[in-house]
């Protein structure tokens, strides 16, 4: 049980098969990082940010937490946010939730789980400031749904509204902000259409977003039908 080797040898064989592809690649990434995006991202293990998006190594810089939080207590967040906008520069942050989603469906259920209890406290706050709003989804998936959805909206927000993200825009910085959804079932990433580019523009998206999510209704498909 101590030896992995399996996962010795798929590294090898990865390794070798991009080194005989692209004889200079591990040379120039070693170099230096300069990544355009930030991915903040659920911990889950079947989101993982640089396979379902096509990214080679160095194209993301990732923070990932369970239920995709931005707390502004989280010290590790931020440090990330801020280490992304104002040493590597990237242009863009996604927040990028996903169906489904077991912290959400935690939080959504009141479940006492233990100590991530605390954690999931962001998501009842959530669910807390939105009630009525979510009560008056009837069909309990759609109202789930909606729930990873609206984490999305609160979570962009609560990135934008960091003094990190706040002081790249005050001085001019090109950065956008980003609200995307995964969907677990089909593979696909979902763009709710929830972009901030400027401090002024948070009440605008918020109010904009709030109408899309709780007018949304998600197309299922049967699995042989699923297209992206």
């Amino acid at each position: 049980m101590r030896n992995l080797k399996d996962i010795f040898e798929r590294n090898r064989q990865w390794a070798g098969e991009i080194n005989r592809d692209q004889p200079d690649f591990f040379n120039r990434l070693a170099e230096k990082q300069k990544p355009a995006y930030l991915w903040i991202g659920c911990s889950d293990s079947r989101v993982p940010a640089t396979t379902l998006c096509g990214f080679d190594p160095g194209d993301v810089f990732v923070h990932r937490n369970v239920a995709n939080i931005v707390a502004h207590t989280d010290f590790n967040c931020l440090s990330v946010i801020q280490y992304a906008v104002e040493v590597l520069e990237v242009k863009h942050i996604i927040v990028c939730g996903h169906y489904g989603c077991g912290g959400v469906k935690a939080a959504m259920d009141n479940l006492e789980l233990g100590l991530i209890d605390n954690w999931l406290r962001n998501i009842q706050d959530i669910i807390n400031q939105y009630r009525v709003r979510l009560d008056s989804v009837v069909d309990p998936i759609r109202r789930f749904e909606a729930l990873c959805e609206l984490n999305v909206l609160v979570q962009v927000l609560n990135v934008s509204r960091t003094t990190v993200v706040g002081r790249a825009w005050t001085n001019g910085g090109e950065l956008s902000v980003h609200g995307w959804i995964y969907g677990i079932d089909d593979g696909c990433l979902v763009d709710l259409d929830i972009c901030v580019t400027g401090i002024g523009e948070l009440e605008q998206v918020e109010n904009i977003s709030l109408k899309g999510i709780f007018s949304r209704t998600r197309i299922r498909k049967k699995p042989q039908e699923k297209m992206c």
